[in-house]
């Protein structure tokens, strides 16, 4: 039925019809092909009539098409029942060529080692290759086919055995340092967020403490000056209604009674209201210790105690300089100059005439103790506060020595 196959064929699209339907002027065409037919047509508009006029691609009449489109031309179900027919007798047993239609492989190319047909060996890329029948071909590669399987010898599977279990226990090796890295890194953030959690509740501890204090040292003051300010109130008030007493007597007595309350009230002593500073500050010391600290030492930081101290006065503009020099100058030397330093300083004094306890009894005692106190507390919260404060000692000790050459 080769012979046929022009008879079969689409005039629009060159191939075997598919879904064939059939125009009102007897030809057939595939219905995807008449789709696009009307697509392309000068006459097909969005706005499509109840029928679509059509010009055959092949007798050039025109031909209504219903408006709900080639789904409603009739199916050549004679011409469907010869292309199925076809299609099944044009599947034969022998195998085909992929690269030349049709053509038979019945040649076996002994170098590719593979099945190719005739035009291969006359145009195709296997032009010039040694060949053989498919018989003679099959026979051979039969019989060498068995002694593939000697080119792995025993040596050679013993080898490949051995490297698999090598290359297993290199693996077994390997997940074992993981997951013992895995334990050491699970108990080293246990042990350093139990000891980040531990210094957080004492910090917070430390806080809730001083808080109490607070509340213990404003909350009765508070409520005296609450109960003082509800008397004054309660007096204004009493006085207000006092004056609308239109008589003598009574208005006489009641006043006498405001005058003595006034009085007492006046003579009711208030408290005294000291500013005073939270110290040290936790804030800070998270930020100028903590934050520097190495994680190894997060463990060793001392968890200060919390304080209400009297707040301490801002220095002036020069003083302030010339502590930041002197401060400057004291972390410049080392501890070795300091001890140096401070034994130049008893010899000066037991080398010269006057007094040394009339000189030490120039030096305010409330200044040196006001300057130990810091000392304790800073040392207490971080390094850069002491050093402050030695500096603050230090410029006092100069000053002393200045009044001692003056002498």
């Amino acid at each position: 039925m080769h012979h046929f196959e022009e008879e079969l064929t689409c005039s629009i699209c060159y191939s075997i019809f598919e879904d064939p339907r059939v125009l009102p002027c007897s030809h057939t065409f595939c219905r995807n092909c008449l789709e696009g037919v009307i697509q392309l047509s000068s006459n097909f508009s969005i706005w499509r009539p109840l029928r679509v006029p059509l010009k055959c691609p092949n007798c050039r009449s025109i031909v209504e098409i219903p408006a709900s489109g080639t789904e409603s031309l009739p199916i050549n179900f004679a011409l469907k029942a010869i292309i199925e027919k076809y299609r099944q007798e044009d599947q034969p047993d022998v195998a085909t060529c992929s690269e030349h239609y049709r053509q038979p492989l019945n040649v076996y190319c002994l170098l590719d080692r593979k099945l190719v047909c005739g035009h291969c060996l006359t145009i195709g890329k296997h032009n010039g290759h040694p060949i053989d029948d498919l018989q003679s071909a099959y026979v051979k590669e039969k019989q060498t086919s068995g002694k593939i399987l000697e080119q792995l010898t025993d040596k050679h599977w013993s080898d490949v055995c051995l490297l698999i279990e090598k290359l297993k226990e290199q693996k077994s090796q390997c997940e074992n340092i993981v997951q013992d890295d895995k334990k050491v890194v699970l108990q080293y953030f246990k042990k350093l967020n139990d000891t980040l959690e531990h210094k957080k509740q004492a910090l917070l501890t430390a806080l809730d403490e001083i808080n109490k204090r607070i509340l213990e040292e404003y909350d009765p003051l508070i409520e005296k000056l609450k109960q003082i300010r509800e008397e004054q109130l309660e007096l204004m008030s009493l006085n207000t209604s006092i004056q609308k007493e239109e008589s003598p007597l009574i208005f006489l007595e009641k006043v006498d009674d405001v005058h003595q309350r006034i009085k007492a009230l006046k003579q009711k002593q208030l408290p005294a209201v000291k500013p005073v500073e939270v110290y040290p500050r936790v804030g800070h010391l998270l930020k100028d210790v903590w934050s520097k600290t190495e994680i190894g030492q997060i463990n060793k930081i001392l968890t200060p105690k919390i304080k209400l101290i009297p707040k301490r006065k801002l220095c002036s503009k020069s003083s302030e300089k010339e502590r930041g020099k002197s401060k400057e100058f004291f972390q410049a030397i080392n501890p070795l100059t300091v001890a140096l330093l401070f034994v130049i300083i008893v010899i000066t004094l037991l080398s010269v005439h006057k007094p040394i306890s009339s000189i030490v009894n120039e030096i305010t005692p409330t200044c040196i103790s006001e300057c130990l106190r810091f000392v304790y507390e800073d040392f207490c919260t971080h390094l850069q506060t002491v050093v402050d404060v030695l500096c603050h000692v230090f410029n006092l000790l100069m000053e002393f020595l200045g009044r001692i050459a003056y002498f």
